[in-house]
């Protein structure tokens, strides 16, 4: 098994539990992966996740902590259920924000505006770039992967359908075009600090230089409608 941190005292545990703990097995297997996944998550965030360790998690949830094991192989097979969860759920508002923009141009520029900031915002997600910001010392594996899978999810429904439209040639290979979004996404993300003091400053730079790499023709600055960031 992989290292923890150490088991908080007692007098500093965030979690006493005191009654009988629920057998997991008197349950749904999904429900108590759900039981699970939502413990962890307000663990997580209540006391940040170099503190918490998988005891706290299993009396959090009512489980054993083989229990957990059962479902997430370990500690950072947790980490990315939680993670994933929490990016799936921006997935979803950001498909309602980007449906909302008719063009291919419109959607990739006001999506990635959206996701950017809402990923900023959540410390969960932001781990797929680093985490750092979570008090970790090493990365946890395979949150590379999920990235690529997780913008694979955001994006080839509307690529697909745009090359459907005949907005995108039908050569272009979409998966690496949104490995493409997902590489412009990260460098939004972790160094905003670097991009223009003014509020439309982003939507300039994506709209000037994100879209000539899905069309040449997508050069001009005002090619995407100037709109109210969400």
């Amino acid at each position: 098994m992989k290292n923890e941190p150490a088991r908080l005292p007692d007098d500093e545990a965030p979690f006493r539990w005191t009654g009988r703990r629920k057998p997991a097995n008197t349950l749904p297997p999904e429900q108590v992966r759900l039981q699970i996944i939502d413990a962890a998550e307000s663990c997580f965030e209540r006391y940040g996740i170099a503190r918490i360790t998988m005891d706290d998690i299993a009396r959090a949830a009512n489980v054993s902590r083989p229990a957990i094991y059962r479902h997430f192989g370990d500690r950072d097979g947790l980490i990315m259920a939680v993670v994933y969860r929490r990016s799936r759920a921006l997935i979803e508002r950001g498909h309602a924000v980007i449906e909302s923009y008719p063009t291919l141009a419109e959607q990739l520029v006001e999506g990635t505006l959206f996701l950017v900031e809402h990923t900023r915002a959540d410390p969960f997600i932001r781990m797929l770039i680093s985490t750092e910001h979570m008090g970790l010392t090493s990365p946890v594996p395979g949150m590379g992967e999920a990235a690529l899978e997780l913008a694979a999810e955001v994006w080839l429904p509307f690529l697909e359908a745009a090359q459907e439209r005949g907005e995108l040639a039908p050569e272009r290979e979409l998966r690496e075009l949104a490995r493409w979004i997902l590489m412009i996404s990260i460098m939004f993300v972790s160094r905003y600090d670097l991009f223009p003091a003014d509020p439309d400053g982003p939507r300039r730079l994506l709209t000037e230089f994100l879209l000539p790499a899905f069309r040449p023709d997508w050069v001009p600055p005002h090619a995407v409608r100037h709109s109210k960031r969400r």
